[in-house]
């Protein structure tokens, strides 16, 4: 531990230029901000020619008819341009929060507000959480109504929405309760565990973090869930048949299998699994189990389940903590700098002993470029991770010995089809723009790569064979 400490003390005699240099941050902010939204316009643009395009790729020509392609193809065009819109908007609308003095200003009232009720600004932790109300429904109203035309708007014309007016305002209510609930004692518990813990608080944070992570795993399905969907027993049947078998051989541990009313708000499809490593919970949206047949819903289990075999959500789970970590010891330099708050407005008596609240957000937005830049290397690290589990489907013949799942590639390239095709998915993507915003491959490279992988598997089959 005591290493630990001397190297982070190292890191922040170089990084004291911090502290003792005025540099203007607040210009640093807007220029580097504005240079990753215009860099996502930029992307939106060079992808928009390939929603003009009117016929699918030829890997998937024979899967697509005009119309469903043409669909797809004005979907995406109709999502583009919402997304230029509303990216410029939210930028905008950020850019002249930060520009006026909005942060040092939601400071100021959060603490006149706890003034009045007799609580001075020795009450950091609670003028805190009043600063990060304020800051949530600042960027939180102004969403609103877009959020509306996206779901009411935007997915009803292409078919998708099927959420009531009601049922929209209750799941932004329970929303916001849930944030604050659950956010408020995270960030009063998050603060006082840096006052707690002093200049060696990363290790601290780190675990109180991952305690965090952990506990949400167990509340989500059983609290958080069960308010927005219901989740039952998926019906006994064929493709619960299949399922249970299949993680029986690999020797998955699953307790539940549910079905989810997922058509309740959306025509859109998944699966996935979650839980803790010794007890794991498959949920499958009720529109994938309606549009596809019992042995493609099998096929997408066996890809969700190569994520389990490779230990895909224990290795995403260690790169966060390595990167928390690093944000964590990048932080205390800012954390000390009165410079970095004068730069954002807040006054001289404020910026002396700097609250931790008010460094930790500020230093989080003169991240932004390095964040971008980590989003790009979390899409690249995901897309390995796809690969690895669509190989894995196509490998169960030989891995469980099983001559009844040789067709097990195909099977998943028919249910990834059937998924882009309701789901209307673009199925013309650009490079950069998808390097950027996808975690997944294109249709096209998986259906490639599904038809290469279960080539090898069959020539290895015949190798052992012979034999």
């Amino acid at each position: 531990m005591d290493f630990l400490h001397t190297q982070l003390a190292h890191l922040q005699h170089q990084l004291s230029f911090v502290q003792t240099d005025p540099i203007d941050w607040k210009f640093y902010v807007q220029a580097f901000s504005w240079g990753v939204t215009l860099f996502e316009t930029y992307l939106l643009f060079r992808q928009y020619p390939l929603y003009s395009k009117t016929e699918p790729p030829v890997v998937l020509a024979s899967h697509f008819n005009g119309d469903e392609f043409q669909k797809s193809q004005k979907y995406g065009k109709d999502k583009a341009k919402f997304s230029i819109v509303t990216g410029l908007l939210k930028q905008s609308i950020d850019s002249v929060m930060l520009q006026y003095g909005f942060y040092a200003w939601s400071w100021t009232a959060a603490g006149c507000v706890l003034a009045r009720f007799g609580y001075g600004p020795e009450y950091e932790i609670l003028q805190s959480l009043g600063f990060a109300i304020v800051l949530f429904l600042a960027s939180s109203i102004p969403g609103i109504p877009l959020s509306a035309y996206q779901t009411f708007v935007l997915e009803e014309k292409h078919g998708f929405n099927k959420t009531t007016p009601g049922l929209f305002v209750t799941d932004l209510v329970k929303g916001w309760a849930i944030g604050f609930t659950i956010g408020l004692p995270f960030l009063a518990t998050f603060l006082y565990v840096f006052k707690w813990a002093g200049d060696r608080f990363v290790p601290w944070l780190m675990a109180f973090l991952l305690a965090f992570q952990m506990s949400l795993v167990v509340l989500y399905p059983t609290v958080i869930q069960p308010l927005f969907n219901k989740l039952s027993p998926l019906a006994e049947g064929n493709l619960r048949t299949r399922i249970e078998a299949l993680a029986s051989k690999l020797k998955f541990p699953l307790k539940h299998l549910y079905e989810i009313d997922g058509s309740k708000r959306s025509s859109h499809s998944n699966a996935y699994f979650f839980g803790l490593p010794w007890s794991k919970h498959i949920v499958i949206f009720d529109t994938l189990i309606k549009e596809s047949k019992p042995e493609e819903v099998e096929a997408v289990l066996a890809h969700e389940l190569g994520h389990w075999y490779y230990m895909h959500p224990t290795k995403l789970l260690c790169i966060s903590q390595l990167h928390i970590f690093t944000i964590l010891a990048l932080f205390p330099a800012f954390l000390h700098s009165p410079y970095v708050l004068l730069a954002f407005d807040f006054p001289k008596s404020v910026a002396a002993v700097p609250p931790t609240m008010l460094a930790f957000t500020l230093f989080q937005m003169i991240l932004t470029p390095l964040e971008a830049v980590v989003g790009i290397g979390m899409n690249a690290m995901s897309r390995k991770f796809e690969w690895e589990a669509d190989r894995f489907a196509c490998e169960l013949q030989s891995k469980l010995a099983a001559p009844e799942m040789k067709d097990m590639g195909e099977r998943l390239g028919r249910a990834l089809v059937t998924l882009h095709v309701k789901n209307l998915s673009t199925v013309w993507v650009d490079w950069l723009y998808s390097a950027y915003h996808h975690s997944h491959p294109t249709l096209t490279e998986r259906l490639k790569a599904l038809e290469a992988f279960q080539a090898k598997t069959e020539v290895d089959s015949v190798a052992k064979k012979e034999l």
